[in-house]
């Protein structure tokens, strides 16, 4: 990252969405160990193309999410490059953890009731953001869950990993595209922590260099050259 041009801190539970720009980096952090963010991209000039998950993993040979992975549309476009990543592993088929689901692990704590201390839950955080851009429930798609692993038992069964990921794990995304992403820092649905969990994540965010023909992420998979080739198209049709 060139300098850091803007920073701030999603609390536990919290959620957020920023329009951001073609060439500018947004990193993530895990201040404390054991975070969770749920995220998702959408086009801001078509909102009906949004992030795609199977085809995200399936064009890159690949179950995990890590540096040089491109993060791709349901148009064929790449919305983000994971060009930094201190983890390895992130993980994008679980999807969000719901209402109940929290209740039935934690109680229940509202806002009204609990302020800053209620528990959210990753469903309805995205539907909070999603309708400021006039978006709903028909609009939400298979999310990642950056700082998350799962592993399969002999039965098939997935499994959170816990103690993934350690203080300070981070990575950083390049957006190839003008991107609307929303996120949220709610549990991981298989989270079976004893307490709701309460990890803060920092963002900040900054310009990239140029995209070079050696670059990492470009040259990371062939799908990914003709991902950019896909983009190179768009903008000179816009």
């Amino acid at each position: 990252m060139k300098s850091i041009e803007y920073t701030t801190e999603i609390p536990a539970g919290g959620h957020w969405s920023l329009r951001m720009r073609k060439g500018t980096l947004m990193r993530l952090t895990d201040l404390e160990g054991g975070a969770n963010v749920g995220m998702l991209f959408y086009n801001p000039e078509n909102l009906l193309e949004r992030y795609n998950a199977p085809d995200t993993l399936k064009c890159q040979h690949t179950f995990k999410l890590t540096r040089g992975n491109c993060l791709y549309s349901d148009m064929g476009r790449i919305f983000a490059s994971i060009v930094e990543d201190s983890l390895g592993w992130h993980e994008t088929v679980c999807g969000n953890i719901r209402a109940d689901q929290v209740t039935g692990r934690w109680g229940v704590r509202d806002y009204q009731h609990d302020r800053n201390n209620w528990h959210q839950n990753g469903h309805d955080a995205f539907l909070v953001e999603l309708a400021k851009y006039g978006l709903g429930c028909a609009d939400l798609a298979a999310n990642i869950n950056w700082f998350s692993k799962v592993a399969a038992d002999a039965e098939g069964r997935m499994q959170l990993v816990e103690g993934h990921s350690q203080p300070g794990s981070h990575l950083t995304l390049r957006f190839e595209m003008d991107t609307l992403v929303v996120l949220h820092n709610c549990p991981h649905p298989l989270c079976q922590e004893p307490t709701y969990p309460q990890r803060p994540v920092r963002i900040d965010l900054g310009e990239a260099d140029p995209v070079s023909d050696d670059d990492y992420c470009l040259n990371f998979r062939p799908e990914n050259r003709r991902g950019f080739q896909n983009n190179a198209l768009y903008h000179l049709g816009k």
